[in-house]
């Protein structure tokens, strides 16, 4: 591919922006702690800084992972229907660091507020399991791939990308 004005950029920057706000879930990649690869979905909230909330119970394998080996990888992916080419489908593939958040943790709270605001009265029933757990997941780095040749290095901090 050749050398991307400014504004290609911005353009395909946006579209990237884009395709994460019109998820409402996240393709969810976790190992065990004897390195068993695991792929699953939550639902999730971000944040104004970029992190990704996701509420999960005890009974998904998932769970167990990010406690066990707090890393996972998550993946944004234009619907089949959506792409021309189904070998080259727009996705964002996002590398986290991975925290769990206490009950007592004072962004506990909101976040799960955050979660119930966007997915309604179920996550006020799953508030009152004790089996769930909220984990924040921090992109360290990442990758936006829009077709054949086009990839782009994803900057964590600001959202930008870079052409690679």
């Amino acid at each position: 591919m050749s050398e991307l004005s400014q504004q290609e950029l911005e353009d395909i920057t946006r579209r990237y922006q884009e395709l994460i706000a019109s998820q409402q879930t996240l393709l969810l990649s976790t190992a065990s702690a004897n390195s068993v690869p695991d792929i699953s979905y939550a639902p999730f909230v971000r944040d104004h800084t970029g992190v990704f909330y996701i509420y999960v119970s005890d009974m998904a394998c998932h769970t167990a992972n990010l406690l066990n080996n707090p890393q996972a990888s998550i993946l944004f992916i234009r619907s089949e229907s959506e792409s021309r080419n189904l070998f080259a489908r727009e996705r964002a593939v996002l590398n986290c660091s991975v925290q769990e958040i206490s009950r007592d943790d004072a962004i506990y709270p909101d976040r799960l507020q955050a979660l119930q605001d966007k997915f309604g009265e179920v996550v006020g029933v799953l508030r009152s399991l004790s089996d769930f757990h909220l984990f924040a997941l921090r992109p360290e780095n990442g990758r936006y791939i829009v077709g054949f040749g086009q990839a782009f290095t994803i900057n964590v901090n600001d959202g930008s990308l870079l052409h690679t």
